[in-house]
Parts: C-alpha cells; sequence; structure tokens
C-alpha cells in the first residue's frame, strides 16, 4: 500500500463542512483514517479530529457555522461532537505535546495513523500502513492494552470487522492479560460481543477468545460443545438460505431487502443462545451480568426452556405444537435455528417453519373461535380459571380439525362442563 496512492482518497470533499474552518494543526485520526486507507465505503460519517488545542471552540464555531448540534462529551478532556445529517465529527484534545505522542497511546498500529488536510500528510509512527498491507492487527505496547483492557476484546472485533488476523505477539499478550477483562464494564463487553454475534465471522473469533481465556468469565459453563453449537448455527444459516424463497426468509429472520442475515435480531439471539448455559438459571444470571435487557434475556430464557422438547423427536402432536407456537411466539425462529444447529430432525423443523410462515395456519396463528365472554354469557358460567382452560381445548380442537364455527365451540365447552360436572 504506497502512501501516494493512498492520499488520493483523503479528499477534503468527505468533509460535511468548509476546510477553511478547521486549524492547520488538526488532525483526522482513528477508524476513518484506517478505512480510507483499506478504501471502504461508509454510509454514515464518524471523523476524529485531534487538536493541540481549542477543541471544543473548534467544534462549537462549526457548530454555529453550520446549524448543526453540538455536544460537549467531556468538558474535563477537552472532547466535543458536532452532528451532522451525514455523520457526526468529535474534536478532542491531543494527548501529548505531539501528534506521535497521542498516537503512541492508541490500542493497534492501524488506527494510530494521522492524517493532515491541509498538509496532505500522513503521520504513521508505528508503521500502520504495512500492517493494513499485510491485514495484522498488531498492539503498540502492552501498557496501552492494559490502560484499557476492552482492548483485548477490540482486537477480535477489528479482525472480524475487517477479515484481519492477529499478530501472534498480540494474541500471546491478550492471553496473558486476559483476567483484566472483569475490570472493564458489562455494558462495554456487551457491545463488543454484540458486534460479533452480528458478524458472519463472528463464531470463529469467539472460539479463538475462548481460547484465549476472554469468555469465560462472563459464560460460566461455555465449553467445546457451545463453540462446536455457534459452528452448527452457521451452518443451519446456509442450509435455510438454500431451502426457503427470499420471501420467506425475510419474514423468517425479519430483514429487509439486501440485508445481511448475520444482522438480523434473530441470528444475533440465536448464537447468544449458544454461549450461554444448558441450565437456564445460570443464563439467566449471565446475561444478567453483561446487563442485557429484560426481553433479551427472556428470549434466551424461553428458547432454552423449549428445546428439551425437541430431543430424540420426529413428530410433535398438533396439540403440542399449538403449545409449542403459544409458547414462543415471536422466538420460534430463533427456536428452529438452535435447534437445527443441535440436530434436531431437520424434517420436524422444517414442518414446524412452513407453519409458522404462513399467516393463516391455525397450528402456530390460530384465530380464536370463541372468546371469554361468549363462554360466561352462552353457558352462565362464571369468571375462574375454567374459563382459560375451556379457551384452552376449544383452541386445541380447532388446530386439530374437530371444530370450525363458534357455533362448534360453544358446543364442544358445553359438553366439556357437563362432564366435569
Amino acid at each position: 500500500m504506497k502512501s501516494s496512492t493512498s492520499l488520493l482518497n483523503f479528499s477534503p470533499n468527505i468533509l460535511p463542512f468548509d476546510l477553511e474552518l478547521l486549524p492547520s494543526t488538526a488532525y483526522l485520526v482513528g477508524g476513518m483514517v484506517r478505512d480510507i486507507l483499506l478504501n471502504y465505503q461508509r454510509d454514515y460519517l464518524d471523523l476524529d479530529f485531534v487538536l493541540p488545542e481549542f477543541a471544543i471552540e473548534t467544534a462549537k464555531k462549526i457548530a454555529n457555522q453550520y446549524h448543526a448540534g453540538f455536544v460537549v462529551l467531556d468538558a474535563q478532556r477537552n472532547i466535543a461532537r458536532v452532528v451532522f445529517k451525514q455523520g457526526t465529527v468529535d474534536f478532542a484534545q491531543q494527548e501529548g505535546d505531539t501528534i506521535e505522542k497521542d498516537l503512541s497511546r492508541r490500542d493497534f498500529t492501524i488506527n494510530a495513523i494521522a492524517y493532515n488536510f491541509h498538509q496532505q500528510k500522513l503521520i504513521d509512527p508505528f508503521n500502520g500502513l504495512d500492517d493494513l498491507q499485510t491485514k495484522t492487527i498488531k498492539m503498540i505496547s502492552i501498557q496501552n492494552l492494559k490502560d484499557d483492557p476492552l482492548r483485548l476484546l477490540r482486537a477480535y472485533r477489528q479482525a472480524a470487522q475487517l477479515q484481519f488476523t492477529i499478530e501472534p505477539k498480540t494474541r500471546q499478550t491478550i492471553a496473558q492479560l486476559s483476567s483484566l477483562i472483569t475490570q472493564v464494564a458489562a455494558e462495554r463487553v456487551q457491545s463488543e460481543f454484540n458486534y460479533l454475534l452480528s458478524n458472519a465471522e463472528g463464531s470463529q473469533w469467539f472460539i479463538q477468545m475462548k481460547k484465549d481465556g476472554l469468555l469465560s468469565p462472563w459464560f460460566s459453563e461455555i465449553n467445546d460443545y457451545n463453540l462446536q453449537l455457534l459452528q452448527e448455527i452457521d451452518k443451519s444459516i446456509e442450509l435455510l438460505l438454500n431451502t426457503f424463497q427470499p420471501d420467506q426468509l425475510k419474514h423468517l429472520f425479519l430483514i429487509e431487502d439486501n440485508q445481511n442475515v448475520y444482522s438480523s435480531h434473530i441470528v444475533q439471539k440465536s448464537r447468544l443462545t449458544c454461549l450461554v448455559s444448558k441450565d437456564s438459571e445460570i443464563a439467566k444470571k449471565e446475561l444478567i451480568n453483561l446487563k442485557y435487557s429484560n426481553q433479551e434475556i427472556k428470549t434466551v430464557v424461553n428458547v432454552l426452556n423449549y428445546l428439551p422438547w425437541l430431543e430424540n423427536q420426529q413428530e410433535l402432536s398438533l396439540r403440542k405444537q399449538y403449545f409449542l407456537f403459544l409458547g414462543l411466539g415471536d422466538n420460534f425462529p430463533i427456536f428452529a435455528l438452535v435447534g437445527l444447529g443441535k440436530n434436531a430432525d431437520q424434517q420436524l423443523i422444517f414442518q414446524l417453519i412452513e407453519h409458522y410462515l404462513d399467516p393463516k395456519d391455525k397450528v402456530a396463528h390460530p384465530i380464536p373461535l370463541i372468546t371469554g365472554h361468549d363462554l360466561i354469557n352462552h353457558l352462565n358460567i362464571k369468571p375462574s380459571p375454567q374459563v382459560g382452560e375451556l379457551l384452552t381445548e376449544v383452541s386445541i380442537a380447532q388446530v386439530e380439525g374437530k371444530i370450525a364455527t363458534k357455533k362448534e365451540a360453544l358446543a364442544l365447552a358445553r359438553s366439556y362442563i357437563n362432564h366435569i360436572t
């Protein structure tokens, strides 16, 4: 990667403001520099500038000039953000007397490259350009990793994001420092995990993280089975992509046109289900510790509780299918994907998926023939748990094809009452 060729990609046209408003001492740093050098396209701008002085004042001036959003992110460290329609621009106080000193505090060499638009000059004190060429994640120093142990996880996330490898010495150092990961706020750890959960390369990097001791502090019972299941999930995704039609896949994975299937909520939660303990109570504690939301925890626990239904089963009665769909609700696609990964009967899973994909299917999406009020008014019974029991039996009879009208439903309910009494 020749720097002269790379410089052609740094056009002032990428800036959402006039270059004249940018001080000559300002340097573009971080991921945007790296991505420009790699010729990666971004739909949303995320620019980071460092200045030796007047960072907040510069940000405020630009925001006022363009009537853009403005917020001070860290008054003590002099960091401010300007929000444009096409993205955000952060301005931060330079750490140290020189730009080289500032870059020396960063995580990896590929992220320690700076560019000055006025001088049209790259600053690359740690040979990050060479590492971009060889697609290598390499640490700047052990101390930098210690200063912010989240960087231990970021190595794997960026390797997945860029499809790079981690330099052996850096990987060895990360493993040696792995115990420090417990010092990081759980919300930040969760964010890194979530990125890998939604990346096509994520599973292989979770496997490497497990080898290096970074997962056990968060997933107490994780073992080779969990990692194998992750890989099987990926195979199951490909199986579904090759089996069902595009419109069916959109409904199953809840994705839009041209959206990467791995970015879907379904895939993310399926993979997360693989990482946690098979014991739903332990899994719940693990997810609470990682600060997942109550809804996300309920989703994973719900799927874990129903997975045993698939063990050694080649078919399920319509009654059991009714309760399965009723209990899982919108979590069914996650259940199906994990079930395929666990080598449940493929024909059974596909049959269940067909039910789920048909909005008129009476098993997966039953439309009640009667309500509790109908039972109370027509059968002269009092509100009680018995009403719910009757509605359930009526719904199952409808699923099994025994009844099809409101009149038949009421008659069946009456017969149940007469039988009980």
